[in-house]
């Protein structure tokens, strides 16, 4: 019995306590059957037997069942107990009404069985005594037919004897039937059939069968050998030949060494003929090269790596000149669809690993000759457009230049840069591998490119050599207007360029490469405007020195060659004066193609004591009725030393900028420095200095329209080679204003019109 519960049981549970139930019945054991009893109640009881098992003590039970429970317990343990009860008896009910029909079924079974056992073993008795009768019949028969049999037997193995004879007479006849009509297997066949007999008996009765069938034989053997080096031949059938010849016990590894060759040179010869197409039925020929000799997949697996080495190794040499990205994707892709296949059939010559590795290698000198000939479209765009300038071609030769140069730079990289997006193509299998790869190569050729870009600019220049020079530059020095495009290029490579190409990495680059983990990204924009804004900068200052040292070479030549001290009287401005202002206005024109117009912004003035007063304090000029005195005029170099001191202060040389104004203005400041300095390095007479004094009078003017926002420096300037001049002259006596002011009139009258004079 079991403690009943709030709930009814489960139906789990009461199978298993129908289960043993029924087992506690039908048996006799003391195995303890499973109780549906509440656990909490029986350890609460403490008792020393289940109440299920067979050493139940119902006396020990309820005693102890009195003592420990009070009177409430009790009331709860019988309605428990009659509940359980109740619940029992419904459930043999149950298992007697779900039996009955099955002990019915049983009971009708059984006399059924008894019912068909009567009259059994009559039937068997007889059909005991029938196998009996059979039996002895059959060896009555037996013992009658056994001579007969025996003879027959005897004549049936003599008959097979003949036939055999018969097969060996015959067989020249059947090998030449099989000749003609191209049966080589069966020929094979019938030879080694009867090879055991010829083995035996080829020396005695025979001989003249064996010697026909031999021969025989060897036709069969060149047919097949012809058959197997045959090409038009069907794989199947050179197979069939190789196995029939391995019958007939013929050597087929030289067979197996000449036709290796002979697939060896005609793959390398179909390769070797296309070029960039895909070779035909690659792996066809391999997988029946390995049907037909099992054993040379050795030899196959080294043909193939060396069959795909040499066709990649014929894509490098394509390389060498500028091959674009699809024809590239084109070739690898025919190339990985032989690969592919062949490895199906030979996947031990591991070629999708070579192919890898080839592409890799591709690939990368791909990129880097891409670059190399962009820097070289460039470099061809910038020389040609410049020297073509040179030529006369036009007053907007050296924008068009720089145009052209603009649209190599950006045009040029922008292109590479879509270019290169192609190698991420998910159709060719091997890309996808070597995406992280193609994102470093890209970013550092990028890098490499303007650094490169930089040094190229730096050798045109003429600031280093360079090999890119040499191949597309004349032998020729390079002109000087090429340096001022070249400051112009830098500076619209760091303002333009660099940020667009920036833009289009990360737009289509952005993947952290494999080198980004270790050494950061291999592009770095900002290190790489700051070398053009550096260029720019050197770039700009060489022009200007260039053209004040080729107007300088100009000037020594002006006042080495006269003897100053022995100078005549001043007839006209000295025509110097003129391929003065031609440099300087040719510096303009040019400056002028290539530069903004800047703001007019005029010159600082500052006092030497601090004052931001101008002052009208100026050197002292002698008057011209005096006379030469020696103590007046140290009197006088002192007075204008002195002036020096307290006049204004100019800042002549400020910071060059990227503007016309600035350009032009650096130039005329710096030769009318180098003028004073030349002029220092004479000593005059009274006309030579007199004529130096006409010169920069006549200067002043033009110099003042192309320094349209440094008048004060420019006056500042010639003022400073008058006063040079007047402290190297021997009898510092200048012109008069008259005499200046005719001599400069007939100057300009002579420019204007010069067949007037």
């Amino acid at each position: 019995m079991a403690a009943a519960t709030s709930a009814p049981p489960a139906l789990d549970d009461k199978a298993k306590r129908t289960r043993d139930l029924l087992a506690s019945f039908y048996t006799n054991s003391n195995a303890n059957p499973s109780s549906s009893s509440s656990p909490e109640s029986i350890n609460s009881m403490d008792m020393a037997a289940p109440i299920n098992s067979s050493s139940f003590d119902p006396h020990s039970y309820m005693s102890l069942l009195v003592q420990k429970s009070n009177l409430e317990e009790l009331l709860q343990n019988h309605v428990q107990m009659a509940a359980e009860i109740k619940n029992l008896d419904t459930d043999l009910q149950m298992l007697v009404y779900e039996n009955y029909n099955k002990f019915i079924s049983a009971t009708d079974t059984i006399k059924r069985m008894k019912s068909n056992i009567v009259g059994m073993e009559t039937n068997m008795e007889q059909l005991l005594a029938k196998i009996t009768s059979v039996q002895s019949k059959s060896d009555t028969v037996n013992t009658c037919l056994f001579e007969k049999r025996e003879h027959i037997e005897k004549l049936h193995r003599s008959r097979n004897l003949l036939r055999k004879v018969q097969f060996i007479y015959d067989l020249p006849t059947r090998l030449n039937k099989c000749i003609k009509a191209e049966a080589y297997s069966d020929a094979v066949r019938f030879f080694t059939g009867a090879k055991p007999i010829f083995q035996a008996y080829g020396d005695s009765s025979f001989q003249e069968c064996m010697r026909a069938s031999e021969e025989a034989i060897n036709i069969v053997i060149e047919n097949l050998k012809a058959k197997l080096y045959s090409d038009s031949e069907p794989i199947e059938a050179r197979a069939e030949a190789v196995v029939l010849l391995k019958q007939l016990n013929f050597p087929v590894d030289n067979l197996k060494s000449n036709l290796l060759e002979k697939l060896e040179d005609c793959l390398l010869r179909l390769e070797d003929d296309s070029k960039d197409a895909s070779v035909g039925n690659i792996a066809k020929t391999f997988r029946a090269y390995l049907i037909i000799f099992p054993d040379s997949e050795r030899r196959l697996i080294q043909l193939a790596q060396t069959l795909f080495s040499r066709r990649y190794d014929t894509v490098r040499e394509l390389l060498k000149k500028r091959v674009a990205s699809v024809d590239l994707l084109g070739m690898l892709g025919a190339i990985w669809e032989d690969v592919t296949s062949v490895d199906q059939v030979l996947p031990e010559a591991a070629l999708p690993a070579l192919s890898l590795e080839a592409a890799r290698n591709i690939i990368k000198q791909h990129i880097s000759v891409a670059f190399f000939h962009l820097l070289c479209e460039i470099s061809d765009a910038l020389i040609g457009s410049v020297e073509k300038s040179n030529e006369g071609t036009g007053e907007l030769a050296l924008q068009n230049a720089l145009e052209k140069s603009k649209k190599a730079v950006m045009q040029g990289s922008m292109d590479l840069l879509l270019e290169f997006q192609e190698f991420y193509d998910e159709k060719l299998e091997l890309l996808p591998k070597l995406r992280d790869l193609i994102t470093d190569w890209v970013q550092e050729g990028f890098q490499e490119f303007f650094q490169n870009l930089h040094a190229h600019f730096l050798a045109l220049s003429g600031q280093k050599e360079s090999s890119i020079i040499q191949m597309t530059a004349t032998k020729d020095k390079l002109p000087t207007a090429l340096v001022l495009v070249l400051s112009q290029l830098s500076l619209y490579t760091e303002q333009a360029v660099i940020p667009k190409i920036t833009e289009g990495i990360a737009a289509s680059f952005s993947g952290v490469g494999v080198r980004a983990y270790e050494y950061g990204p291999a592009f770095v924009p900002g290190e790489i405007c700051r070398l053009f804004r550096s260029d720019g900068e050197i770039f700009l200052h060489l022009y200007i020195n260039r053209k004040t040292r080729k107007i300088t070479v100009l000037l020594k030549k002006r006042f080495t060659t006269p003897i100053w001290i022995k100078h005549k009287e001043p007839r006209e401005v000295h025509m110097f004066v003129d391929l003065l202002l031609s440099e300087v206005e040719g510096a303009g024109m040019e400056v002028k193609q290539m530069l903004p117009c800047g703001t007019n912004k005029r010159h600082r003035h500052s006092d030497s004591t601090g004052s931001t007063t101008s002052s009208s304090r100026s050197n002292p000029i002698p008057n011209p009725t005096s006379r030469p005195n020696p103590h007046r005029t140290k009197s006088q170099f002192l007075e204008s030393h002195l002036a020096k001191l307290f006049e204004q202060k100019l800042d002549i040389f400020t910071k060059v900028e990227y503007t016309q104004e600035s350009v032009i203005s650096t130039v005329v400041k710096l030769v009318l420095k180098s003028l004073q300095e030349l002029v220092r390095l004479q000593t005059f007479n009274r006309t030579g200095y007199q004529q130096i004094q006409l010169d920069m009078e006549y200067l002043k003017a033009p110099l003042k329209n192309l320094v349209e926002d440094d008048h004060a420096v420019v006056d500042f300037l010639l003022k400073e080679v008058n006063n040079a001049a007047h402290e190297r002259c021997l009898d510092p006596i200048p012109l008069e204003a008259p005499i200046l002011d005719k001599l400069i009139t007939a100057k300009l009258a002579k420019n204007k019109d010069p067949s007037s004079l």
